[in-house]
C-alpha cells in the first residue's frame, strides 16, 4: 500500500511471510485486515529462504496433522487462487547406516501408525535410487508422498488473495510497541499509530520480540540457523533423486537437475533474530557429511544460505489467542514446517478469528496441541 497507514482495523497481522499471508488471505473477506511487515519486501527472512519440499514425516508425528491437512490445497488449489498446483513429484528416502536399522524401523512404525504412506526399503532398491552410495548405508524407509512446494508462488498466491479480499500491506512497517485501551490496541509502528482490534504476532523469529512490545509474556520461541548449500558435483545424478535424508538428522540433499544438489548439515544453530548468514563451517560440514554417504565428487558450491527455523519449547506450533492477554493471537512458532502446513494453520486460526469454518482435512485437525494455552 501507498500512503498514511488506516486509522482503524480489525486485525493487524505482524509479519507479512507464509503465515501472516495466508492468514490475511483467509480472514480478510471477514474482518478488516492489515498486515506490517518490518522489511522492504514480504517473505524475506524463513518464507524465502524455505528448502521447498512438502514431507508428510517432517518435523515429527506431532506435526504431521497439520502437513497432512494441507495437502488438498497445495496440491489441488482452487481455481480462483491458482491455474496450478503448488506441489510437483519428488519422493523421499530416510536413509541409516546399517547399525540404525533400529531407528529406520521405528521412523516407519511411528509414521504407519498416523497413516502416512511409508515403507522399508530394501538394500538393492536402495542403492537403484542413490547411485554411488557407500556400502555401509543399507537401511531405507520410503516415502512416495513427498514433494517439492513452489514456495514463491504460493507466498504470492496468498499475497495476491489477501488483497483481492481487501487486506492490506505496509512494508518497512516495525511494530515499535502496543498498549492496550479501551477494548483494543493502540500500536506504535514505524510508519504511525493505528488502533486495532486484535493483534496477531506473525513475527517468526522475531515472535517473542513482538510479545515483549505488547507487553504479553513471551513463550520461549528460539530461532536457530539452518545452512544450504548448492553443490555442482562432477557426476549426474539421476533425474528422479529424491529428497534423501538421514533417519538421525545429519543431513539431508535433493537433486536439482543438471547435475546439481541442495545440501543441507541439518544444523541448528541457536541464534538471535537476525539476517541469517551461512558459515563456512556449516557448509564444509554438509559436504563432509554427504561424500560419507556417495562417493560423487564435488566440483563447486555455487551458493550457500541460511534461514532461522523457530521453534517453542515443546517444537511444535503456537496458535491461537494468549490465555493472559485478550486480543492477542499467537500464529508463530512453526519451526522449518510452516510452508508445508500454512494451508491448514492458516484455516484453523481464520475459524478463530471469524472466518467460516474449513472443510475437509482441516476441519479435523485438533487444534488444541496448538494452543497458546498449553503453556500457561
Amino acid at each position: 500500500m501507498t500512503g498514511a497507514l488506516p486509522s482503524d482495523i480489525d486485525v493487524l497481522i505482524v509479519g507479512a511471510g507464509i503465515a501472516g499471508a495466508s492468514l490475511a488471505a483467509g480472514l480478510a473477506l471477514h474482518r478488516r485486515v492489515l498486515m506490517i511487515e518490518a522489511e522492504d519486501v514480504p517473505g524475506y527472512h524463513a518464507t524465502g529462504r524455505s528448502a521447498a519440499f512438502w514431507q508428510e514425516s517432517y518435523g515429527g508425528t506431532g506435526v504431521q496433522p497439520l502437513t497432512a491437512a494441507s495437502f488438498e490445497a497445495l496440491a489441488h488449489p482452487h481455481p480462483d487462487f491458482s491455474d496450478r498446483p503448488f506441489l510437483l513429484p519428488r519422493m523421499a528416502v530416510m536413509i541409516g547406516r546399517r547399525d540404525e536399522a533400529p531407528a529406520v524401523d521405528a521412523f516407519v512404525a511411528a509414521f504407519e501408525a498416523k497413516g502416512v504412506a511409508v515403507s522399508r526399503l530394501s538394500a538393492a532398491a536402495l542403492a537403484d535410487h542413490i547411485p554411488g552410495l557407500r556400502p555401509d548405508w543399507s537401511e531405507a524407509a520410503f516415502e512416495p508422498s513427498c514433494r517439492d512446494i513452489d514456495v514463491g508462488g504460493l507466498h504470492a498466491a496468498y499475497l495476491r488473495a489477501a488483497k483481492r479480499a481487501g487486506a492490506l500491506l505496509s512494508v518497512r512497517t516495525p511494530l515499535i510497541s502496543a498498549r492496550r485501551e479501551q477494548g483494543g490496541w493502540r500500536v506504535e509502528t514505524g510508519q504511525g499509530t493505528i488502533r486495532a482490534a486484535l493483534i496477531v504476532n506473525a513475527a517468526g523469529a522475531w515472535a517473542d520480540a513482538v510479545a515483549r512490545a505488547c507487553g504479553v509474556a513471551p513463550v520461549g520461541i528460539r530461532p536457530y540457523r539452518r545452512t544450504i548449500a548448492q553443490v555442482r558435483l562432477g557426476v549426474p545424478t539421476p533425474a528422479a533423486l529424491p529428497l534423501i535424508g538421514h533417519v538421525g538428522g545429519d543431513f539431508y540433499f535433493k537433486g536439482e537437475g543438471e547435475g546439481r544438489i541442495w545440501l543441507s548439515p541439518h544444523d541448528e544453530t541457536p541464534s538471535d533474530p537476525c539476517d541469517a548468514a551461512p558459515e563456512e563451517l556449516d557448509v564444509a560440514l554438509a559436504i563432509d557429511r554427504l561424500q560419507a554417504v556417495v562417493d560423487w565428487p564435488i566440483a563447486a558450491v555455487e551458493r550457500k544460505w541460511a534461514g532461522l527455523r523457530s521453534f517453542a519449547p515443546d517444537r511444535l506450533a503456537v496458535l491461537g489467542p494468549d490465555p493472559d492477554v485478550p486480543g492477542f493471537v499467537w500464529c508463530a512458532g512453526q519451526g522449518g514446517f510452516g510452508i508445508q502446513t500454512a494451508p491448514a494453520i492458516a484455516g484453523l486460526l481464520a475459524w478463530q478469528l471469524g472466518a467460516p469454518a474449513p472443510d475437509g482435512a482441516i476441519a479435523r485437525v485438533d487444534p488444541s496441541p496448538y494452543a497458546r494455552a498449553r503453556f500457561a
